[in-house]
């Protein structure tokens, strides 16, 4: 393809202009982060397509581009209407608001979407963002693989790029071109109740598993077979004062980049296209400066991500974001456009939003280089996303929810697993044991998933919103025989000295951001919250039986109650759809297989005792305040002596709260 000289050196330009100025404010924050701007290439032939383009739309189409409404408040019809550039669906958003929409039923809205997309703006497609946090897990039928926290036991990047890769491949089948993941947080108190999307409380780990995870999702996306992987919350979201979900960081510039901004460096490195602003604010604890709402943060978002770190992709904010910032309101915010945000995620109230940003600009409150800078940007992401011009879902380039995939998953879920406690001998229990399985957990999907699992908490759901999935107890009786299974949930019925083993489940409710929040309030006591869950265990502990007890979480937890009931503990947490990889860890293997062993470790340290809420605990703690295992901790299974060879001290709750430090 022949382009226009003049035009090849006006888009190269405006590209160094924008994304990697040396003139930029020379502030210690600034300095804190690593200079990326000989990273820059510029693709003339790309930033030429995408001033043609840019030339081509009015400034009500502009801002058509830099809007992303709900499915559920925004037709084809008016995608046309608005030139649309993207829409999102949130947890819980289906398409027809139906949850049990298929597959094809994704793939017909986004066809609709992307033909009237295309023709309100010729060769610009829709990009629709979707919340892929652990697998396409909005759709039905959908292989749900572990939480962040599990893969980060794993320690395996390999084996979170292959989750990667394979979530791609389900997107696509259902029409949907961006994920909007990996999270990067680095958590630092675990009342967090995101705690379970990160990946560990080490940089460098965050660092190394979140960019696998965009290679896997991005791979081959120029080909239009990855998505568009999506950084986020940029920055410090796992970092806020006790935990608080959409808080305040406390840290110094460096803190800030080398802790919390460690896995920005290694995705922007990976060729990472869009980056998510975090609801979060920080304060300079060495200059004791708030900073107010990252969304309005235009030292971090421009003079940090796009000129000191040379990030040339889209920055989107999230959920009705911009209605924090002091001064705005959900469908109005000067201060987030000129703070650097492209994309702005308004779910429902959007068109009031493109009206307020038109007036602002035609107001000379916004500048026009601002409009075209945010544009450009959204048009060089869809340029290189390898998007579909008839608008068509390329079901040959997409597969969803295989025997392959649902093999990959239990195989996450085996080396996702921690033992945490262990009789000698008791694991693997052999393939004729008859068994007692107890806790209502272990027939429970939403249990095994989590949240963002079908809907956005994931407790709204029953196992028949997961047709695909496996419980453990289901896939107990899969490998040992329904005969050779029996369920008790609460444990007053049957009799453990008749059984080789008894099965215990124990779990949170699932929950997402913010009400999984733990507040000042309450402690990390499980049977605190679950003294049913306590009640059932004790009931056939010591009974006759050895007792092999799995926990699903979010994060760890003071849990020494249990585990002393328990002749072996091990933490499941977030383990997915996939519940035959946990049997895979429990029962011993068909003859001539080799038994695994539990490979993972602890990457956050397992509190002993009700107020341990630091991921960073002091190493001189003693009492209640000791971990009981530390970071990297973890049995393999096969050791020839119990660990711990003591009960654990069960420490009383604390009267009134737990120290707020």
């Amino acid at each position: 393809m022949l382009f226009n000289r003049t035009l090849l050196a006006r888009a190269s330009a405006v590209f160094l202009l924008g994304t990697a100025m040396l003139a930029q404010a020379d502030t210690a924050t600034v300095q804190a982060w690593p200079d990326r701007s000989a990273a820059v290439k510029v693709d003339a032939a790309l930033e030429a397509r995408v001033e043609q383009l840019l030339n081509g739309l009015s400034l009500r189409q502009k801002i058509g581009q830099m809007t992303q409404p709900e499915i559920r408040a925004i037709t084809p019809d008016q995608v046309r209407e608005y030139a649309i550039g993207s829409v999102l669906n949130g947890g819980g958003g289906w398409p027809g608001n139906n949850i049990n929409a298929t597959p094809a039923d994704w793939r017909a809205l986004s066809e609709a979407f992307q033909k009237a997309a295309l023709e309100a703006t010729p060769g610009i497609p829709l990009i629709w963002g979707i919340d892929a946090v652990h697998g396409n897990n909005n759709v039905r039928g959908a292989v749900i693989y572990p939480h962040n926290i599990g893969l980060g036991a794993s320690g395996n990047a390999q084996l979170v790029r292959d989750i990667g890769r394979a979530t791609a491949r389900a997107v696509r089948a259902t029409g949907q071109q961006w994920a909007f993941a990996p999270t990067l947080a680095v958590v630092q108190h675990v009342r967090w109740g995101r705690t379970y999307e990160s990946f560990g409380n080490d940089p460098a780990l965050v660092a190394r598993l979140g960019r696998a995870a965009v290679e896997g999702l991005q791979e081959n996306l120029a080909q239009g077979i990855g998505v568009l992987a999506s950084a986020k919350h940029f920055v410090g979201d796992g970092g806020t004062r006790h935990g608080t979900d959409q808080g305040i960081t406390r840290a110094t510039p460096e803190q800030l980049a080398k802790t919390h901004g460690a896995g920005y460096i290694a995705t922007l490195d990976a060729g990472v296209q869009t980056v998510m602003a975090s609801y979060s604010s920080w304060t300079d604890t060495r200059s004791a400066t708030p900073n107010g709402k990252m969304h309005g943060n235009r030292e971090l978002l421009t003079d940090v991500l796009k000129q000191r770190l040379a990030f040339d992709g889209l920055i989107v904010s999230d959920w009705d974001a911009i209605g924090q910032i002091p001064g705005c309101k959900n469908d109005d915010c000067v201060p987030a456009v000129l703070a650097g945000t492209d994309v702005f995620m308004v779910p429902f109230e959007w068109k009031r939003f493109i009206d307020n940003t038109l007036r602002a600009v035609q107001d000379g409150r916004i500048p026009m280089s601002r409009i075209d800078d945010a544009v450009r940007r959204i048009l060089r992401v869809k340029l290189r996303a390898g998007l579909a011009m008839d608008g068509k879902v390329r079901e040959t380039d997409a597969t969803f929810a295989t025997d392959a995939d649902r093999a990959l998953a239990r195989r996450a879920v085996r080396e996702s697993l921690v033992l945490l406690k262990h009789k000698p001998g008791l694991l693997p229990l052999p393939a004729s044991s008859r068994v007692l399985v107890v806790g209502a957990a272990a027939d429970n999907i939403h249990n095994q998933t989590g949240g963002w699992s079908r809907t956005w908490q994931g407790h709204e759901t029953t196992n028949a919103d997961f047709p695909a999935a496996t419980s453990l107890l289901a896939a107990l009786r899969q490998r040992l025989g329904s005969g050779n299974v029996v369920f008790d949930a609460d444990g007053s019925r049957e009799d453990p000295a008749k059984f080789s083993a008894v099965v215990a489940v124990l779990a949170e409710k699932p929950y997402a951001e913010m009400a999984g929040d733990i507040g000042l309030t309450s402690s990390l006591k499980h049977s605190r919250r679950y003294p049913e869950q306590l009640a059932a265990l004790q009931r056939v502990a010591g009974r006759g039986a050895p007792v092999v007890t799995l926990l699903y979480s979010g994060r760890p937890l003071d849990v020494n109650d249990a585990a002393n009931r328990s002749d072996a503990f091990i933490a499941a947490w977030l383990p997915g759809s996939e519940g035959a990889g946990l049997v895979d860890a429990l029962v011993a293997p068909e003859a001539g297989k080799t038994w695994p062993g539990f490979s993972a470790r602890l990457r956050f340290p397992w509190p002993g005792g009700p107020c341990q809420f630091s991921t960073h605990p002091d190493p001189k703690a003693t009492g209640a305040d000791k971990p009981w295992w530390p970071v990297g901790g973890g049995l393999s299974g096969f050791e020839k002596t119990a660990s711990p060879a003591k009960a654990l001290p069960e420490w009383p709750e604390p009267k009134g709260i737990c120290p707020v430090l």
